[in-house]
This record gives structure tokens, C-alpha cells and sequence, in this order.
């Protein structure tokens, strides 16, 4: 009986807290861009969560009141992160403190990279202040 009643509450919860349930590998950008195209795909007050697809690079900026978490989803590129540059691929993950200069300065291949993007706290755009003009 109190495994039954485990399973049910188990079953339940589960299927309570799916409804943002997404099969990243699977989203697909949902207008053609030239460079960078963002979707978010979740977002409460204290996060935001994007996929992101690049065809080339992204210029360097840095987040005043961010933390950026990024996973890599699919592809290959040369990321800068404060004074280090590193290549990164599909299953890294990187944590950016807010303040600190990055950019990713090539992508490899012929498909974009994709990465998964979560900022914390929610993020309107504002606070992304590109450090070459």
C-alpha cells in the first residue's frame, strides 16, 4: 500500500511540473536569421531561459547583474571567457559570472552552434553592454 501511494504522488508530481518539459536537440530555430537567433523558452522572475543558434560569432560583452549558465547543445566554436579563450562543444557547460567579457569568436562546421542559456535573475536585454563599439 505505501509503495502504491509512493508511486501515485511519484506519478503526479512528475507529471505536474512538465508542462515546460522540452527536447532541446529537437527545437529548431522558428525564423531563418543571418547570424544569432534567440527563443526563449521558459522565464519567472528569477531566470530566463534561451536557446540560441550562431552561424559565426557573437561580439564581446559581459552582463552587469547576470550569471549566464550555458550548455552546449550541438556544434563546435572558440569561446573567450575574461582573459581565456577555450574551444567548446556539444555537452560542455560554462558558468559566466556577471561583469566578465565574453564572446564566442568563431563557430566550426556548417551548422550553427546551439547552446542552452540560463540567466538569473530574469533577463530583459538591458544590462548587456558590449565592450567594442
Amino acid at each position: 500500500m505505501r509503495y502504491a501511494l509512493f508511486l501515485f504522488l511519484f506519478l503526479s508530481w512528475g507529471t505536474t511540473f512538465s508542462q515546460d518539459l522540452h527536447s532541446l536537440k529537437e527545437l529548431k530555430p522558428d525564423t531563418d536569421f543571418e547570424n544569432i537567433h534567440v527563443q526563449k523558452i521558459t522565464e519567472d522572475s528569477l531566470q530566463s531561459t534561451f536557446v540560441i543558434w550562431i552561424k559565426q560569432s557573437v561580439s564581446e560583452h559581459y552582463h552587469a547583474e547576470h550569471t549566464e549558465n550555458i550548455v552546449v547543445i550541438a556544434g563546435k566554436a572558440t569561446m573567450t571567457l575574461g582573459d581565456s579563450t577555450f574551444t567548446i562543444r556539444a555537452g560542455d557547460h560554462l558558468t559566466i559570472p556577471k561583469g566578465t567579457p565574453h564572446s564566442v569568436t568563431k563557430v566550426f562546421g556548417r551548422k550553427p552552434l546551439q547552446v542552452l542559456s540560463i540567466q538569473s535573475p530574469k533577463f530583459d536585454g538591458s544590462d548587456r553592454i558590449f565592450t567594442k563599439k
